[in-house]
């Protein structure tokens, strides 16, 4: 399709790397607040001082730990997809994809599903389920429309913020998280107007993201599917895979790293323990317990406990390692960028713009609407809420918007543009050998139902 060719070519020419555009971003932001904010002691000071509050951004402790979360729980994500459980589920689901519309309709139900529970595994799942449809399809000679079913393994990059594994809920919902996050952005009397906390049980399991995630999981297979009885075939088709090479057998201590028993009993115990976790803190406070450790923890524990062997594992982690590279890099520029525009006052002049022109019933909207442009740009949802969760606080105290219904409007933005934005399509392309014009036609009709559907339940509740 022309049109996908020409969005294509747009973002070739107008976006070079993420990491750029990071440098890019954190260059426009230094030169707002040099000119926006009041140099209180000549301007040459006013440069040093942006570009302290910059330096001390950068290495924010907390927000570190934040990056370091962020990247396991894509690395473990990554690796669990890897492993012959999965696997089992993949080639069972195949079974069933006997048509383009039947495929589509399995590949974006069982995608949008596991990426609800991690991103990560989300990610990859689709593309390997993709992969292996296409293969089986070839096998059995079956036609198929194989640039629909790779937008069908990439439908849960739409999806995953409203899941447990949503970067602002999950942060959110990290005791004293808000509170250091608005420090220095409100004065210390002030803080108090902020909770120190927003839980899952009023963001990911409030009954407006109930709604959502209903609605799309229900909405988005059976629209894939409808589009797939409609679509020509087409006979692009992948080749089969090769078998992974085997090791060998292994000698001397290397018999622990290759023992079923160790692993199944480390990640048993994990995961006996991740149980453990979760019944007492349900109990205690409700879904308060989930956080980042809790997920990282529960996919450790699936990663040994499914991969069956320390040296199975790891070669899953070394496979999947590559992937967290981005977040390793970029989350560090934009903890700066949040660190000129806490310190500068920044944060201030555009929470107070956002608040003038928007009433309780667009705020949500024009959240919705500005994390999604901010997307485009900023294509890590961590990275995002650092630096646009603070004005959206902010506005949605001055304008007495409810923190939860703030939080997942940004939440539902950043993740729909990922249907235009292609940055996280690069695995599934990698692994589909798909490329990016071929599937976009029908992932930017996906963004298009995710908008009806984001809307409405942002209007209803």
């Amino acid at each position: 399709m022309k049109w996908a060719r020409i969005i294509e070519k747009t973002f070739k020419a107008l976006l070079p790397s993420p990491f750029t555009i990071a440098i890019a971003l954190t260059i426009v932001t230094f030169a707002l607040a040099f000119f926006l904010t009041p140099a209180r002691n000549g301007y040459a000071n006013h440069f040093f001082d942006i570009a302290d509050y910059w330096q001390r951004g950068l290495w924010t402790d907390g927000l570190l730990v934040f990056a370091f979360q962020m990247m396991l729980m894509l690395v473990l994500g990554h690796a669990l997809a890897l492993t012959k459980m999965v696997d089992r589920v993949i080639v069972s689901a195949t079974q069933f994809c006997n048509s383009t519309a039947n495929a589509a309709l399995i590949v974006t139900l069982l995608t949008v599903l596991v990426s609800l529970f991690n991103w990560g595994l989300g990610l990859i799942f689709g593309a390997i389920l993709v992969r292996k449809v296409g293969e089986n399809a070839r096998k059995n000679r079956i036609q198929l429309n194989y640039p629909l079913i790779g937008a069908a393994g990439y439908s849960g990059l739409m999806v995953w913020h409203g899941g447990i594994s949503g970067s602002a809920p999950i942060k959110a919902a990290d005791e004293g998280h808000i509170h250091a996050l608005m420090s220095g952005v409100v004065p210390e009397e002030q803080l108090s107007r902020f909770p120190e906390s927003v839980s899952y049980a009023e963001t990911i399991f409030g009954g407006m993201n109930l709604t959502a995630m209903t609605l799309v999981i229900v909405v988005l297979p059976l629209f894939m599917y409808l589009i797939g009885r409609r679509t020509q075939k087409s006979s692009m088709l992948p080749e089969r895979s090769e078998a992974r090479v085997s090791e060998g057998k292994a000698t001397g201590a290397e018999r622990l790293d290759a023992s079923n028993i160790l692993a199944v009993i480390i990640g048993g115990l994990m995961l006996s323990y991740a149980i453990m976790l979760a019944v007492k803190g349900y109990k205690s406070s409700g879904w308060s317990f989930i956080n980042p450790n809790f997920i990282n923890l529960t996919l450790l524990g699936m990663g040994l406990t499914f991969h069956g062997s320390v040296r199975s594992f790891l070669r899953g982690v070394n496979e999947a390692i590559t992937g967290s590279a981005g977040i390793l890099i970029q989350f560090p520029l934009y903890f700066g960028i949040m660190g000129i525009m806490n310190g500068s006052g920044l944060v201030q002049i555009f929470s107070t713009f956002l608040a003038d022109v928007s009433s309780e019933t667009t705020f949500p909207l024009y959240t919705f609407l500005s994390a999604g442009v901010v997307n485009v740009f900023v294509p890590s949802g961590g990275g995002q809420w650092v630096a646009q969760g603070p004005i959206i606080l902010k506005a949605a105290s001055d304008i007495g918007v409810s923190f939860p219904k703030a939080i997942m409007a940004l939440s539902y933005g950043d993740q729909l543009t990922n249907m235009l934005q292609p940055f996280w399509a690069l695995p599934l392309l990698g692994i589909t050998g798909l490329k990016a014009r071929e599937i976009l036609p029908y992932s930017v009709a996906l963004m298009g139902v995710g908008i009806v559907l984001f809307v409405l339940v942002l209007l209803i509740f």
